[in-house]
């Protein structure tokens, strides 16, 4: 088994097998040069290789007919891409970059970042205007310097008018100014009449090297003199388990007896964190199985099990032991979020809030152009890296996420006119759930109004949506 200090994941982890390919060539590269460690690290790791004739262990019947097929292909991407099975709605994580430097620097906590997140939405009555709504700014970052608020909306970005497709080229550069704007309701309940002003208010932004301390927030709330603990999860990253174990060290002195996770903004990360959260919320189940990692038909001897524990790194876990966790979610809730969610489902009561998840069951490793495909022994004349799909994650049940993502138990989609106070409980999504627990466990669904909503382009970090494991 190959010791992988950082192994990216979609979903979960992997556990890695040594591969005995020939070295590669040193300098000068080749497209091809690439394009072998491609077509190599796909054919023995990728979950959906059965399904690619190009990839199958008897395709090619001599070096020379190898040879030809990879030069048939200019770009180490154009490759890879025709290795994927169905991405429109199959594979649709697994990906390559000319970038590993930046990855490794996401795995230790580093992004280039404003501290920013953002929703879109039409504009009332418009089929191509466009206004965004800053969702969250993270503490000690460019964004929180200038004393940007959450709820705040914009609809110009460096004097360009938000549209459809422009909002990720333009919020995916280094540095952008946004142009305020304000939403006008015109005092009715009807969103029809609804009118985006613009400002002359502006805010000029610079990505800068940023860790984020994914304890984004955490609570002790009074609900009928019963204790709530509320946290905002923002990422699974291994870095800060310390700073989520006090979380839950605080909890327990608190004696909370109701838990409401904010995960509706985590992309996921570590899947030893996710673990360890699972086992944090609960405590009752040490040693039982969390979840499951189901590879491909030539792997399949080396599916993996991750059980629920009661420590880390020499640390004692502080647990709640619980049988109930109400569990905040968007659709930017993806990968260890939904396992979570999906592991601790077969075992307690999980009320979800919000709107329906991303749906990812599957994991993926980074491989690197090494014999092994391990950072040790990389080649130096390039920094391609590939993230290929090699597993899929089920909970002790069985039960895989589904590709549509997990169904909340209440379905409640943000407002752009109130998106509330992250921790405050008036912030509609809490709010709920604060009212479910009062009204213990009867469920009304609330008023819910329809915003048209965009699919979200810009790009927070370089693995968005994905899971490692340190």
């Amino acid at each position: 088994m190959i010791n992988v200090k950082k192994i990216v994941l979609l979903l979960c982890t992997v556990s890695l097998f040594t591969a005995c390919f020939e070295d590669l060539d040193d300098n000068p590269i080749s497209s091809t040069d690439i394009n072998d460690f491609v077509w190599k690290g796909m054919n023995y790791y990728y979950l959906y290789k059965d399904n690619i004739p190009d990839l199958a262990n008897d395709r090619f019947l001599s070096d020379s007919e190898y040879s030809e097929y990879l030069s048939t292909f200019t770009a180490p991407e154009d490759l890879f891409e025709n290795l994927i099975y169905d991405r429109p709605s199959i594979d649709r994580f697994s990906w390559i970059t000319s970038d590993y430097i930046a990855l490794e620097q996401f795995l230790n906590g580093v992004s280039r970042s404003t501290g920013l997140e953002f929703d879109f939405y039409f504009e009332p009555g418009s089929t191509s205007q466009v206004f965004g709504v800053i969702r969250l700014v993270l503490a000690n970052s460019p964004a929180e310097a200038q004393n940007l608020q959450r709820g705040q909306i914009f609809n110009a970005v460096n004097g360009v008018p938000l549209t459809e497709t422009n909002q990720g080229s333009l919020l995916n550069q280094n540095s952008y100014t946004l142009n305020l704007a304000n939403y006008n309701d015109n005092g009715t309940p009807s969103i029809a009449d609804d009118i985006i002003e613009s400002t002359p208010e502006t805010a000029t932004l610079s990505r800068v090297n940023y860790s984020e301390n994914p304890v984004y927030r955490t609570e002790v709330l009074d609900v009928n003199s019963q204790n709530v603990g509320y946290l905002m999860y923002n990422g699974f990253t291994s870095d800060f388990n310390n700073q989520l174990n006090n979380a839950f060290d605080n909890f327990q002195a608190n004696n909370v007896q109701h838990l409401i996770l904010d995960l509706r903004y985590n992309p996921g990360g570590s899947v030893n964190t996710a673990a360890l959260l699972g086992s944090m919320i609960t405590g009752q189940f040490n040693g039982e199985v969390f979840t499951k990692l189901q590879y491909n038909s030539d792997l399949e001897s080396n599916n993996t099990i991750y059980n629920f524990t009661n420590s880390f790194s020499g640390n004692t876990l502080n647990s709640l032991n619980l049988d109930k966790v109400y569990v905040l979610t968007t659709d930017a809730s993806a990968s260890a979020s939904e396992m979570v969610i999906n592991s601790l489902n077969s075992y307690i009561e999980v009320v979800q809030i919000g709107q329906r998840t991303t749906g990812k069951s599957q994991a993926s490793i980074t491989l690197y152009d090494s014999p092994d495909f391990r950072r040790s022994g990389a080649n130096p004349s390039h920094n391609y890296a590939m993230q290929p799909l090699v597993a899929k994650t089920v909970n002790n049940l069985d039960e895989g996420v589904p590709a549509n993502g997990l169904t909340p138990t209440i379905i409640l989609n943000e407002n752009p006119i109130n998106y509330g106070i992250l921790g405050n409980p008036d912030e509609p999504l809490l709010a709920v759930a604060i009212q479910h627990i009062i009204d213990n466990g009867r469920i009304i669904q609330p008023l819910d109004h329809s915003y048209r909503t965009i699919k979200n382009t810009v790009d927070y970090h370089l693995l968005q949506n994905d899971m490692y494991i340190d």
